[in-house]
Order: structure tokens, then sequence, then C-alpha cells
């Protein structure tokens, strides 16, 4: 009997895999949950049971949310990653370590064959192909879904014709729950034209007026959250989120070119992201150079977008991480925000290398580390290049 891991999420696409791979096709079906901060304890025992029924040999849940943290959330803090200026690139991330993760039980195993419920008109499929097909070179990729084009009736009707009869029933919104926030599909987001309603939103505003909220980092990380010290940084992410969502912070519609080719459109909700991201960036802003931030922002732009295409494991990451690191070296300090329904405002920093603090001079002000005549030479010279163009081109010089 050959063996088969099934990337497992408990949904139409994995049950429909898991059972049709157990009955018409023979496999030991091993039923793997890569959790990345997204299931409830209660809807890992229903995946458990729900596998068991639908014929796996064995189910497995592997909890890599540390790993996550460690080999991707940490670098995309340090890079304020977020793709086209808007999305913090949560579900995209996920899923590689979700496949990697998989990957790494089907080598354990001896699997001869690795499935998942990706269909071939999203990203996904590529995420999940790509590192299969790196980690687990000659092992077969089944993806039923995609293959047969599958609609979710056929799929629901095979499952209830075989005596599982779990409600599939086809919501209004689709949702992708991780640490780094849940995407939203469906509904209004099909129609350019419109946003989401309140409804659409998993957790709704609770909060009126405004709130102060302090984050604090060390080296980049984030290690206090309103004076409490976390060592451990996902619940430190967790707290953030927490206190964000109550206001309805993070929220917002990204529209983007996808790895197939074709446009797309996701709603997303992200407290603990937004406000993490939006308080690193400015902590930044009093600690590093004016070429560390520009020089930052350009290779983070290019890691946030090898993370969406499904090029992780590609070893120039590696060597961006390593820049994005070493910028943070500096970068440690507290950050006051505040908090309101729908948004946020940076207020503050405190930061014992906060390079505004200078004995050179304040902005504005007095300057203490040069003179009014240095200043006037400095400026002579710096208006040298324009000086020698518009010498010999008078004519385009600005006219009324």
């Amino acid at each position: 009997m050959k063996k088969v891991v099934v990337a497992y999420s408990g949904g139409l696409d994995t049950s429909y895999t898991v059972m049709y791979l157990a009955q018409e096709k023979g496999y030991e079906v091993h039923a793997v949950c890569a959790d990345t901060g997204g299931f409830s304890p209660a809807q890992l025992k229903t995946n458990e049971a729900n596998a068991y029924k639908l014929g796996a040999k064995q189910f497995a849940v592997i909890d890599i949310t540390q790993e996550y943290y460690a080999k991707s959330l940490k670098y995309m803090i340090y890079g304020n990653v977020l793709r086209n200026g808007t999305y913090p690139i949560s579900v995209s991330s996920e899923r590689l370590f979700q496949a990697m993760a998989v990957a790494r039980y089907a080598k354990q195993i001896g699997a001869d064959a690795i499935a998942h419920g990706s269909t071939g008109a999203g990203n996904d499929q590529v995420r999940f192909d790509m590192v299969f097909l790196v980690m687990c070179p000659g092992v077969e990729i089944i993806t039923l879904t995609r293959d047969g084009n599958l609609s979710r009736k056929e799929e629901v009707d095979y499952l209830n014709a075989h005596g599982f009869t779990a409600d599939f029933a086809k919501l209004k919104y689709s949702y992708n729950v991780g640490i780094w926030g849940t995407s939203i599909c469906g509904g209004e987001i099909l129609d350019s034209r419109q946003g989401l309603p309140e409804s659409a939103y998993l957790k709704q505003v609770q909060k009126t007026g405004s709130e102060t909220l302090a984050l604090g980092f060390d080296h980049g990380e984030i290690c206090r959250v309103n004076g409490k010290s976390y060592t451990d940084k996902i619940a430190a992410i967790q707290e953030v989120e927490r206190i964000g969502a109550a206001w309805g912070v993070g929220r917002d519609m990204h529209v983007g070119d996808t790895i197939i080719g074709i446009k797309g459109r996701v709603g997303f909700e992200a407290a603990a992201p937004m406000l993490i991201i939006g308080a690193h960036k400015f902590l930044e802003k009093f600690t590093l150079s004016k070429w560390q931030q520009y020089w930052k922002d350009q290779v983070a732009t290019w890691y946030g977008m090898f993370l969406h295409e499904s090029q992780y494991l590609e070893p120039v990451m590696r060597d961006i991480e390593a820049m994005l690191e070493s910028s943070q070296r500096n970068v440690t300090g507290e950050v006051t925000l505040e908090l309101r329904p729908c948004g946020f405002s940076t207020v503050g920093v405190d930061s014992p290398c906060d390079l505004v603090k200078s004995k050179l001079g304040e902005y504005g002000e007095t300057q203490k580390g040069w003179t009014a005549e240095e200043a006037k030479g400095f400026i002579k010279l710096l208006s040298n290049p324009l000086r020698v163009y518009y010498g010999n081109h008078p004519e385009e010089l600005p006219h009324e």
C-alpha cells in the first residue's frame, strides 16, 4: 500500500482528497495539519475526528508557529514588509512554511506521494508544488481538485454519497486565519466597485474614543507591550492583536498581481502586523541613517515579493535576511501609538539610539556644529551643478 501525505486543513478540498485517495485509490493516507497559528484547539480536534472518518490512517498536527516567526515573520518586521505598501503578506508566507513542514513529514515516513487541495486558479498551487519539487524530488504530487477542475458541488456530492455529512455549505466569504492576519475572499470583493461591510470582518469594532499603546523593541524584535516584557514573540504578537482588533485596526483591501499572471483582490484584517510594522518603521526613522533606511527598503521590497511568489528557498533570501538583521543593531526603544476606531497614529519614541538627539544642533532651532559662514559655503557648493547647467541654458529657467 502506497503512502500519501495530504496537506490537510479540514476544508472541503482537502477532505475530498483524503477520502478519494483512501477509498478510491487505496492509499495509506496521512492527513497532516501544519499550524501557523490559525487553528484553535477545538478546530484541531474536529479536524482529527473528521480525518479518521474520511479514511485517514494517521492524523498529525505540526505546530510551526515559532519556526514561522523565527524564519519569516521576524524578517518581515525588520523589513516593514507590506506588499504594494498595503498587505502584510500573511497567507503567502504561511503556505510556504506549511508546505515545508508537510514535505519534511513526507520524507520522514518515506511517503510515495504528497497531495494538496489547491485549485488551478490561485497562487497556493505554485507554493505547494515548488516546495514539494525541491524538498521531495521524485515524490508524486497529487492535486485532485486542480486536475479534475472539480466544483464544490461535485466534491460535496461525493462526500455525502460516501457517508460524510459535514457542513460544507458555500459561505458568502472565505477566510484564511493565521498569526499574521486574516484574509477575506468572496462577497463584495468580487465586484471592484465595492468594499466590505462591517459584518464581513471576523472581529468587530468594540471601542470608541482613543487609547495609548506602547510597543518596545530590542534590536528590531518586539519585546514589550504596554510595559510587559515578552520572551515569547508569538505571545507578544497575540497580545497586540487582542488590543488592536478591539479597535478594528488593520483593515484594508489589497489588489495585486498573482504569480499566475492575473490580478487578485483580497480583504484582510491584521491589527498586530499593522501596529507592529507601523511602530517599528517609526522607530527606525529615529535610529537608522538615511542610507540604511533607503537600502533596507529596497531589499525588503524584494524580500516580500519573493515570499509572495514562492521563492523563499531562493539562496539570495538568506543574504537579504543577513542584511536586514544587521540593520537592526540599533533599532531599540519604545514607541507610543494612539489607537482609535479603524486606525492609529504614531506619537513618540524613547530610544537610547535616537539620532534626533544630536550635539550638532536641533532642526529649525540653533546650529552648534557649524557656523553661518560654513553653511553659506556649503549651500554655494551644493548649487554649483545647477548654476553650471543653467549658465549654459538660461532659456530653461522657470518663467511666468
